[in-house]
């Protein structure tokens, strides 16, 4: 699937459909069909696989910025420490926040091909779900998740683009359609990018534009496979 700049920004939301039984999730028409094929191939294998969230609008992605550039959210290390952003340079809080919330209009999930999935009948009694990796670790509560996602994404057409950690920090939850995804990435586009957020009301915009080259390339350009 071929996106238009409007829709891989997370501004135009008419490429997806609702996932069946899954609702409010919304995704591509491809996606939604290869996701519940997984979910049904899990649950047969006694695997429980939910969405814990799928598309998400420049809107929403701009908001979670904005509460973070402006210490209304909480921005943290690899260690999970919790880091002050009022202490940081303008180039060190960008790459904090951008470690694990991508810039809108460079998310993942405005395209509708990419979702975050979880077992909720292995979630504990009480426990929120908190998307950190020790949940999908070895010894985390979510490990025959993993294990099952491992030997069987592919199979799928899905695979996990965060697993690095370089850029990006690494997200085992996170899963991609990649036969959409791969034809998206290859139609992104700067200037569409740069005109989008002079347009939006982002918190450090002028910091943004002024390192947008930048970013583009160490978070998008070279880092394709790690957008959050």
């Amino acid at each position: 699937m071929s996106l238009s700049a409007a829709q891989w920004l997370g501004v135009d939301e008419s490429h997806l459909v609702c996932v069946p039984d899954n609702p409010p999730h919304r995704l591509t028409m491809a996606t939604a069909q290869a996701f519940v094929r997984l979910q049904q191939a899990a649950a047969s294998d006694g695997i429980q696989l939910a969405i814990a969230s799928s598309y998400r609008n420049f809107a929403r992605q701009l908001l979670i910025w904005n509460g973070k550039y402006l210490g209304q959210r909480r921005v943290h290390d690899d260690a999970g420490n919790t880091l002050e952003m009022s202490q940081l340079t303008t180039t060190q809080k960008l790459a904090a926040i951008m470690r694990f919330s991508a810039l809108p209009g460079t998310s993942r999930h405005h395209w509708g091909t990419d979702l975050d999935v979880y077992a909720p009948d292995r979630l504990p009694a009480g426990q929120a779900l908190q998307l950190e990796p020790w949940e999908y670790a070895t010894t985390g509560y979510f490990a025959p998740l993993t294990a099952w996602l491992d030997n069987n994404l592919q199979r799928f057409g899905f695979f996990r683009p965060f697993t690095t950690g370089q850029a990006v920090a690494a997200e085992p939850w996170h899963i991609s359609f990649q036969e959409e995804a791969t034809t998206i990435i290859a139609n992104l586009d700067y200037s569409a990018l740069q005109q989008q957020l002079e347009n939006s009301s982002i918190a450090g915009k002028e910091d943004i534009l002024e390192q947008l080259s930048v970013l583009w390339q160490r978070y998008v350009m070279s880092h394709t496979d790690d957008i959050s």
